[in-house]
């Protein structure tokens, strides 16, 4: 089943309030949950299902609404975020090298590759992630509880930047998206950062001429000022403590598994039913322009 894959809610801050040690030690296969503060009974117990886990079975951490605001509140207005966490995700921990695999449900401003780029940059790997909600909701906040929830799991902490600056790359990448399309702004953050990871920039002035051929080698055009703006981003980004031959090796397989999932039979099955649908379209305003135009022959 192709999971619904469009943009964003409210996951992206989960906390943990009480980290145990039963919590330090992940193996393949290993869940862990986050859900929503703000759920109702009847709405955790559908988002539960929806995840199709028990919960009494697997780690569930709680998602606060002030920890969204923490997290996302100098991104974007108050208002996106809302008043209340129902966003939720569930993480199933794969085999070292399989990388990241996100889907979504009921997300509907963050796409799934914008929480992959991001959970890269703040060095989660090797995990299928689910992200979901109760109804529709923007997913700003999935984010957050998923690095919460990794940081609880694995009892290591991310550094704070490192979360700031992811959460300021998904923000930045949703809202290109509406510029210039979702699809062409995740494909023009993930090359910006392969680049940046391949060339190693010491200077912001070299960031800028990465991200400047970079738009230009991709045939977008975008307004100068999300030059700027990008060219902020990745200048803190490569600052960070990151492993960069790490997160390199990331981003490719999260383009791997993109070409594997184009080349399956599900994704052909996919594309040609997107196909089928604007066929119909055609043909509908086709067969309906001939009727307009037999009524004036």
């Amino acid at each position: 089943m192709i999971r619904k894959k469009i943009v964003a809610a409210a996951l992206f801050f989960s906390v943990l309030l009480m980290m145990t040690p039963a919590y330090a030690d992940v193996a393949v296969g290993d869940v862990i949950v986050t859900l929503g503060e703000d759920l109702t009974q009847e709405q955790r117990q559908t988002v539960l299902e929806d995840m199709e886990v028990n919960e009494n079975e697997v780690t569930i951490i709680t998602v606060s609404n002030e920890e969204e605001h923490q997290y996302l509140g100098q991104y974007i207005p108050k208002a996106q975020i809302g008043s209340r966490a129902l966003s939720s995700s569930k993480i199933t921990y794969t085999s070292p090298g399989s990388g990241l695999n996100v889907t979504t449900n009921h997300i509907t401003y963050v796409k799934d590759n914008m929480y992959t780029n991001a959970l890269i940059t703040a060095g989660v790997k090797d995990a299928d992630i689910y992200v979901t909600a109760p109804f529709d909701v923007s997913g700003t906040a999935g984010l957050t509880g998923i690095l919460k929830a990794y940081e609880v799991s694995t009892n290591q902490q991310i550094p704070e930047e490192q979360k700031q600056v992811a959460n300021e790359e998904m923000v930045k990448t949703a809202e290109l998206g509406e510029a210039i399309g979702s699809d062409e702004a995740n494909a023009l953050m993930a090359e910006i950062k392969q680049q940046i990871a391949e060339q190693q920039p010491a200077t912001e002035a070299e960031v800028q001429q990465i991200v400047q051929q970079t738009v230009e080698n991709s045939g977008l055009t975008i307004d100068p000022q999300w030059i700027e703006q990008l060219t902020a981003l990745f200048n803190r980004m490569k600052d960070l403590n990151i492993n960069w031959d790490e997160l390199g090796q990331q981003i490719d397989q999260a383009k791997d598994k993109w070409t594997d999932f184009i080349n399956s039979e599900e994704g052909q099955n996919f594309w040609e039913q997107v196909k089928a649908f604007f066929v119909s379209i055609f043909n509908f305003l086709a067969n309906l322009f001939r009727s307009i135009a037999s009524w004036f022959q």
